[in-house]
C-alpha cells in the first residue's frame, strides 16, 4: 500500500472513496493496522480511557500521547499517523499551539495533529498550519469539553444547531484543515455537514454520510465490557480470548502441566555430568 499523506486523504473524498481511521498507541497494533491497509492512526488521547485506567480524557497529557505515538511511529506504518493534542495543550496561545504541536511530530513521529473545537480554536488552526503541521480539525461532542457541555450528549439536533456546525467545518476548512472529525451528531447534521465542505469529514457516532469513520481500536475489539457507546460495533471479542487464553494458562501452572519438555531446554549427557562434577566414564 502507498505511504499515506494528507494529499491523498484529501484526494480520497474527491474520488468517492471512503477512508479508514483506527487509533492505535503502540507498535505492534500500529503495524498491523497498516497490514489492514487502514488509511490513518490515530494517536487519540482516548488512551487515557483505552490504557491509563482514567474515566475521562482530561487528565491526559502531552507528553502521555508522545510517548504513545512514537511507539506507533517506530512501526513504520504505510498509514497516515495523527497525534490528538490533549487537553490544554493548545488552547493557552498560538505560541504554546505552534511549540507543543511541533514537539508531536519532532519527538512522537506524528505526521499531522487533531485540534478540538471551531471557536478561538480556529485562529490556532490557522497558526498551526501556517508553520507548515498539518491539522485535522474535530467538531461535535469534544470529550475535553464534556464538563462544559454537560456529559457525552448528541450534538446538533435542531437545524440552529446544525447551521451553526456547518459554519464551524467551513472556518476550520477556511483555516486550512485537511480534515474534520465529526463526533456524536444526527446522521442529517454529518451529511449536510459533508455535502458543505470540500476537506473529508471522518465520522465517529455521525452515521454513514462521512467521508470516512473512525473507532477506538480497544472497543471494536470488545477489550471493554461495561462500556459501549451505541455508535460502536463490536467486531470481535478479544477479552473473551484473553480470558481464555490466560486461564488455561494458570491451569497448566499450577497443575505443573506447563513447561513441559517441549518448551525447556536440556543439558547434553556431557554438561549435565559437568554440572554434578562427574567425570565420564573410561
Amino acid at each position: 500500500m502507498a505511504r499515506k499523506t494528507t494529499y491523498r486523504i484529501r484526494q480520497m473524498k474527491k474520488k468517492g472513496k471512503k477512508i479508514v481511521m483506527l487509533t492505535a498507541y503502540d507498535a505492534p497494533s500500529a503495524q498491523i493496522l497498516s497490514e489492514c491497509g487502514v488509511d490513518m492512526i490515530l494517536v487519540g488521547d482516548s488512551v487515557g480511557n483505552a490504557l491509563l485506567g482514567y474515566e475521562s480524557t482530561v487528565p491526559v497529557t502531552l507528553d502521555d500521547v508522545i510517548h504513545h505515538s512514537a511507539a506507533v511511529a517506530r512501526a513504520k506504518p504505510n498509514s497516515l499517523i495523527v497525534g490528538d493534542m490533549p487537553f490544554m495543550s493548545y488552547k493557552v496561545s498560538e505560541e504554546q499551539a505552534l511549540e507543543n504541536c511541533a514537539l508531536m511530530l519532532q519527538e512522537g513521529g506524528a505526521e499531522a495533529v487533531k485540534i478540538e473545537g471551531a471557536g478561538r480554536e480556529v485562529d490556532i488552526v490557522r497558526a498551526v498550519v501556517d508553520s507548515g503541521i498539518p491539522v485535522m480539525g474535530h467538531i461535535g461532542l469534544t470529550p475535553q469539553s464534556i464538563f462544559e457541555v454537560g456529559g457525552y450528549r448528541v450534538q446538533g439536533r435542531t437545524a440552529k444547531q446544525t447551521k451553526a456546525m456547518v459554519k464551524q467545518a467551513q472556518a476550520l476548512e477556511e483555516a486550512g484543515a485537511f480534515s474534520i472529525v465529526i463526533e456524536l451528531v444526527p446522521s442529517e447534521t454529518a451529511r449536510v455537514i459533508t455535502e458543505t465542505i470540500g476537506i473529508p469529514t471522518i465520522g465517529i457516532g455521525a452515521g454513514p454520510h462521512c467521508d470516512g469513520q473512525v473507532l477506538v481500536l480497544h472497543d471494536m475489539l470488545g477489550l471493554f465490557q461495561d462500556f459501549k457507546p451505541k455508535f460502536v460495533k463490536r467486531y470481535a471479542n478479544i477479552r473473551e480470548v484473553i480470558q481464555t487464553a490466560v486461564k488455561e494458562y494458570s491451569a497448566e501452572v499450577r497443575e505443573g502441566k506447563f513447561p513441559d519438555a517441549d518448551y525447556s531446554f536440556e543439558m547434553t549427557e556431557e554438561e549435565t555430568g559437568r554440572l554434578y562434577g562427574r567425570t565420564k566414564p573410561a
